[in-house]
């Protein structure tokens, strides 16, 4: 073929593609068509009998990954179901779903949740084509068909309720009556954990040293004691808890001032003197005879100061009631209505008195005849408030200074009752005695070994001799401290977003000093092993708001908390879990349990 030949035939070609072309812009690229994620990802939800049958339709070629299938109840609470699923796929290496039937048992939705509730199917798949779509959410709303929460059941529920919000809502929707018997039930519940066994022994020792060396306090004089106590310390939560709603004021903030610390702890020590047999606190004598001779003589002696220790006690138990003292101080806060949120901590107050109504009534009738005994009992109850007034102090004093005056507060007490008489004068309840003084005397002498090498723990004066470490007060958690103060919302909500980019939840412990609850989480519940390895998979931040600055009031005001300790949880997107929020200590084994509810 000649040259020009070629070059004809050429000419052709190109003649004959510009004649079906609309220049070079109709030179197309067939174009890939994808289906709309409504139309890729169809579910429904339907109630039948004793389950919900849930479908998920997918369009053609596309598929979802089966670790990223959820099913969840997204309202009233936030919980996700375990439902039983079919077998999966292979693709490659992973596991998948095409078109899928799932059965919900009600039971266990209905076992959750006592009220109309929306469930989401969450699912994130992809298109054979060559696209993966966002995570989809399909949501339905199903009416509650269960028995109705009986009274009492709604009560307990609400009485293990560690979340404020919750407890505030419920003051907001509920009728004034259950809200009064709700919280008097808090106050018995209460009144059963330790949160009041600090109450009986200084109760038992205001009757004791009201009683004289050689009186038997009557039963009516007993309880009308304990009554005066219990009702100073029901007051005390009221008008403190009126206050910090209607303000906005942090309490425990203005209880961890200095000089209110020292003021209460020298309240103590007073006490403790008056036990001892220095003086005895009461009313001046020009008032007293004239409420003795109201009272037949039996029940004027003693009110200010049995009033003044209700007070205090109120305050020292402060951190162990405070999921129900917070919900009632932020329905306060929102709702103005300050009657009835006082009314109800009245009423809790009232609950958590009963043991010590009873504590009065039972004095008078089974104490044993008077003598001599009822002075070392009184002497006892002196150290016991002696080790009040250090427990209150010990905040403001260097760690080894604590362990200094514990130690020579057990040693000094174990003299004083008398630990080296002669042991051959003494039998029965004498002997037991001296050997709670030995015991005290040894342990002291512990603490005192302790002090003089560094040591800063109460439990484990000779960690410096044992190599162990305490895990309280270290040098490590005093610089730590350091660190985690400083946060204002911003720093907060940045943190949370870069473990967001990483794919975890984030938990934020907010925690103060001299917070006794917040001492409770980092020694007991935090370094406990599963909660430990549960944390894991989480970003743990921890925010110190002793300083109290305006930008750490911020991030309380942001979620709505007051004071220490409070724990937050964030899921990995980011979103604020307000009803899985907790105030106060939480045992490591319901910790745990919250944890692993949180993605």
């Amino acid at each position: 073929m000649t040259f020009k030949k070629i070059f004809l035939l050429c000419a052709i070609l190109l003649a004959t593609t510009i004649s079906h072309a609309e220049g070079f812009g109709g030179l197309k690229l067939p174009k890939q068509s994808f289906l709309s994620p409504a139309e890729a990802f169809k579910a429904s939800a339907v109630k039948e009998g004793d389950k919900i049958k849930t479908k998920i339709t997918l369009g053609d070629k596309i598929y979802i990954y089966g670790k990223d299938l959820h099913f969840k109840i997204t309202d009233p609470i936030q919980t996700e179901l375990k439902p039983t699923l079919p077998p999966t796929e292979k693709h490659g290496e992973f596991d998948i779903y095409h078109d899928i039937s799932v059965d919900i048992p009600l039971k266990e939705i209905e076992s959750k949740v006592n009220k109309d509730y929306t469930l989401a199917i969450e699912m994130t798949g992809c298109s054979d084509g060559g696209i993966c779509y966002q995570p989809q959410v399909r949501k339905f709303t199903f009416a509650y068909e269960g028995e109705p929460e009986s009274f009492f059941a709604k009560i307990s529920r609400l009485t293990q309720e560690g979340n404020t919000g919750k407890i505030a809502d419920v003051l907001v929707k509920e009728n004034p009556f259950f809200i009064l018997m709700l919280f008097f039930v808090f106050g018995l519940f209460l009144a059963l954990t330790p949160c009041i066994f600090p109450m009986i022994p200084i109760l038992s020792s205001i009757i004791i040293s009201q009683a004289g060396k050689e009186e038997k306090p009557s039963p009516g004089k007993a309880f009308f004691t304990s009554l005066i106590y219990v009702l100073a310390m029901a007051l005390a939560y009221t008008v403190v808890g009126v206050i910090a709603g209607l303000v906005g004021a942090d309490i425990q903030a203005a209880m961890a001032k200095p000089w209110v610390i020292i003021l209460f702890s020298a309240m103590f020590v007073a006490l403790a003197f008056s036990l001892f047999g220095f003086f005895e606190i009461g009313l001046p004598a020009s008032w007293q005879s004239k409420l003795s001779s109201a009272s037949d003589n039996a029940q004027g002696k003693g009110i200010l100061g049995t009033a003044i220790m209700g007070v205090l006690s109120a305050l020292i138990v402060g951190p162990c009631v405070a999921p129900p003292l917070g919900g009632a101080i932020l329905f306060i806060s929102q709702t103005g209505d300050a009657f009835l949120g006082g009314l109800a901590l009245f009423v809790m107050s009232i609950g958590m008195g009963v043991p010590l109504l009873l504590v009065g009534l039972g004095a008078g009738k089974f104490m044993p005849k008077p003598g001599g005994w009822m002075m070392r009992i009184s002497q006892i109850f002196g150290v016991l408030m002696l080790m009040m007034a250090l427990y209150m102090v010990e905040r403001l004093l260097p760690p080894s200074l604590t362990l200094l005056l514990a130690s020579l507060l057990l040693m000094g007490s174990a003299v004083y009752i008398g630990v080296f008489d002669n042991s051959d004068k003494r039998s029965g309840l004498s002997k037991l005695i001296t050997l709670s003084g030995l015991v005290m005397l040894l342990y002291g002498a512990m603490l005192f070994m302790g002090a003089v090498s560094g040591s800063h723990s109460l439990l484990h004066p000779l960690d410096r001799f044992t190599g162990t470490k305490s895990g309280v007060a270290t040098t490590e958690v005093i610089e730590d401290r350091s660190v985690r103060q400083g946060y204002s919302v911003e720093r907060l909500l940045t943190e949370v977003a870069e473990a967001n980019k990483a794919g975890k939840p984030v938990v934020v412990d907010i925690g103060k000093e001299g917070c006794a609850a917040c001492t409770e989480l980092e020694n007991i519940t935090f370094p406990d092993p599963t909660v430990k390895k549960e944390l894991e998979r989480f970003k743990f931040i921890q925010i110190d708001i002793t300083k109290n600055t305006p930008e750490e009031q911020a991030i309380l005001k942001k979620y709505g908390l007051f004071g220490a300790p409070n724990i937050l949880f964030f899921d990995s997107k980011g979103k604020a879990l307000s009803d899985k929020f907790f105030t106060g200590f939480i045992p490591p084994e319901q910790f745990t349990k919250q944890l692993k509810t949180i993605q």
